[in-house]
C-alpha cells in the first residue's frame, strides 16, 4: 500500500488496537506545566530536551501516558494547520515497523484532525517497488498501514474522502515518477492512465503517432521523432451531468529527456526519467476529481513523448509545425516541453473551457529564480488568484512572476513565427517560456481582439523533487507538489472562493 489506510476514532487515545502513537505538542512553556491530559509526560520530556519547537521528532518511554510506544513532535510557538500536516507527515514518515498507529494532536487547532489525517497519509507514502531487502528487514523500516486519528467529533465522510483522494493523487503521481524510463516508454505511461482511471467516469481517449500524424501535432511529433519509442497523447474527459464549470489540464510528459541533439551533460541527465511530473500530475487530478465526483467538467491532455538523439531527431535549425499551424524554429532541442505543451494548449483551447492549467517540470532557470520549494506561477485573468489562494489553503508554495512584453518581443524567429528557445542569454528563462507558451492559449472568441481563455502556468522544475532530502512530510524523491492544490482549484471551478 502506497499511504495508509486512514480512520476516525473517538476512542481514548492512544487506541487498544493502535500498536504505536503519535502525539503532536505545541512548544512546551517554562512553567513546566504538563501538556493538557497527558499528566506525567513533560518530566519525560523535559529530560530528552524536547522542547516542542516545530517538526521537532523524538521516540519516548512515558508509562504514565502510554504502555505502547510514543513518537512525540512539535509543532512550535504557533500552531496552525499547516504544522499540523507538516509534523504530523514527520512523525509519520520517521516512525517505522508499526502496523497500526494512532495519532493525535494536542493543539487548539481549527479542523486539527483533517491537517493530521493529511500528514500522516502524505508522510506515511513510501515506493519499494525495486528494493530487494529481506522480509526482517523490511519489516523494520515500513510505515504504517492505519492510521486511526482522534479528535474528530464532528467530522463527515465527504471530508475524510477529500483528505484520502488527496493523497491517492500524490501517491499515484510518485509512483508514475518514481517508474524507471526502462519500464515507462509514452505507449507505458498512456496504459498506466488508461489503467488508473479504470471503472470511473472518465473517457480515455489515446493517441498513438499515426493519430497524432494525421490530426498536425507537430510539436509531440517532433520531440518524440529521435526515440524508437514513438510518442503519445491521452485525453482523460470527466463530464458530470449538470456542470457549470469546464477546466482544462495540460501535462508536460517527458518520459526520458537527454536532450535530443543539444544534448546534456552526464551528470544533468540523471533523474530525467522525472520530466513527465507534469502528465502525471493532470492524470492524478482527473482521477481525484472523478472520485470526489466534484460537479466540474475536467479534461486533462497528458502530452507524451521520449527526447532522444537519434539520426531521426529533430536538428536545432529545424522547423516544427504545430497544431494551430504556428511555425517553431527550433534553437535548442532541449527546450522540448514547450513544444509538447503547445500542442496540448491548442487542442485544450478548441474545447472552450472557461480556465487553462499547465504543468510542467519546465526550466532550470525556474531553480534560479524560487529555489526547489516554490512553484512558479504565470498567467493571466483571475485564474492565477484563484490557483494562489488553493495553494495556500494546502499549505503549498507559490509565488506569481510576469509575462513581460519586452522579453516577448525575443521570441521571433527570422525564419519561422517563433523560436523555442533564446540561445545565449540568460535573463528571464522562465518568463521566456511562458510567454511562449502564452502564444497557444485560444480565445474567448472569434478575432485577434478577443482576449484569450483565463490560463495558469505552473513551472514545476524546482518544486517537484526534494533532491537533498526528506522535510516535513516529503520524503527525498518526488513531492507531488501542486496536485492537492489543483484538485482545490478544480472543485472551486477555477474561480476565487
Amino acid at each position: 500500500m502506497p499511504f495508509p489506510a486512514l480512520a476516525l476514532t473517538a476512542d481514548p487515545f492512544p487506541s487498544d488496537s493502535a500498536d504505536a502513537a503519535i502525539l503532536a505538542l505545541p512548544a512546551l512553556g517554562d512553567d513546566r506545566d504538563e501538556p493538557s491530559g497527558f499528566t506525567g509526560l513533560r518530566p519525560v520530556l523535559d529530560a530528552i530536551g524536547f522542547t516542542g519547537s516545530r517538526n521537532a521528532y523524538a521516540r519516548v518511554y512515558a508509562p504514565d501516558v502510554t504502555d505502547r510506544p510514543l513518537a512525540v513532535v512539535g509543532l512550535g510557538s504557533s500552531p496552525d494547520a499547516a504544522a499540523v500536516r507538516e509534523a504530523v507527515g514527520t512523525a509519520a514518515r520517521q516512525l517505522t515497523g508499526f502496523d497500526t498507529v494512532s495519532v493525535m494532536v494536542a493543539a487548539d487547532v481549527d479542523d486539527a484532525w483533517r491537517a493530521a489525517a493529511e500528514g500522516a497519509a502524505l508522510g506515511g507514502y513510501s515506493f519499494d517497488s525495486f528494493k530487494s531487502d529481506d522480509e526482517e528487514k523490511a519489516a523494520k523500516r515500513r510505515r504504517a498501514a492505519k492510521v486511526l486519528v482522534h479528535g474528530a467529533p464532528h467530522a463527515d465522510d465527504r471530508a475524510l474522502d477529500a483528505v484520502r483522494a488527496g493523497a491517492a493523487a500524490v501517491a499515484l503521481v510518485k509512483d508514475l515518477v518514481s517508474t524507471p524510463a526502462d519500464r515507462q516508454s509514452p505507449a507505458q505511461l498512456a496504459e498506466a492512465a488508461v489503467d488508473a482511471v479504470a471503472g470511473l467516469d472518465i473517457d480515455v481517449t489515446v493517441y498513438d503517432e499515426k493519430d497524432l500524424e494525421e490530426g498536425g501535432f507537430g510539436g509531440i511529433l517532433g520531440v518524440g521523432r529521435g526515440s524508437d519509442r514513438p510518442p503519445r497523447l491521452v485525453r482523460l474527459d470527466y463530464a458530470p451531468d449538470g456542470a457549470q464549470r469546464h477546466v482544462a489540464l495540460v501535462g508536460k510528459g517527458i518520459t526520458f529527456d537527454t536532450g535530443g541533439l543539444s544534448l546534456k551533460p552526464a551528470a544533468s541527465m540523471m533523474g530525467m526519467n522525472e520530466d513527465m511530473t507534469g502528465a502525471a500530475e493532470v492524470l492524478a487530478v482527473v482521477r481525484a476529481a472523478a472520485e470526489l465526483r466534484l460537479p466540474v467538467h475536467v479534461t486533462a491532455w497528458m502530452c507524451i513523448a521520449e527526447n532522444m538523439p537519434s539520426g531521426r531527431a529533430t536538428r536545432p535549425g529545424d522547423v516544427l509545425r504545430v497544431l494551430d499551424g504556428t511555425t517553431v524554429e527550433i534553437t535548442n532541442t532541449d527546450a522540448e516541453g514547450r513544444l509538447v505543451l503547445a500542442d496540448g494548449l491548442v487542442a485544450a483551447s478548441r474545447e472552450h473551457p472557461d480556465v487553462i492549467v499547465d504543468v510542467a517540470t519546465l526550466t532550470g532557470a525556474i531553480l534560479v529564480a524560487l529555489g526547489t520549494r516554490h512553484t512558479g506561477v504565470m498567467g493571466h485573468g483571475d485564474a492565477v488568484d484563484a490557483f494562489l489562494r488553493a495553494a495556500d489553503c494546502t499549505g503549498e508554495l507559490a509565488w506569481p512572476l510576469p509575462l513581460p512584453e519586452y522579453i516577448g518581443e525575443e521570441l521571433e524567429s527570422r525564419i519561422a513565427d517563433l523560436r523555442n528557445a533564446n540561445m545565449g542569454s540568460r535573463a528571464g528563462g522562465s518568463l521566456y517560456a511562458g510567454l511562449f507558451l502564452q502564444r497557444f492559449v485560444g480565445r474567448t472568441g472569434e478575432g485577434e481582439d478577443a482576449p484569450r481563455i483565463p490560463w495558469v502556468h505552473l513551472d514545476i522544475a524546482g518544486s517537484a523533487m526534494s533532491a537533498t532530502g526528506a522535510y516535513g512530510f516529503t520524503d527525498k524523491g518526488p513531492t507531488g507538489a501542486t496536485v492537492r492544490a489543483l484538485i482545490d482549484f478544480v472543485a472551486a471551478g477555477g474561480e476565487v472562493q
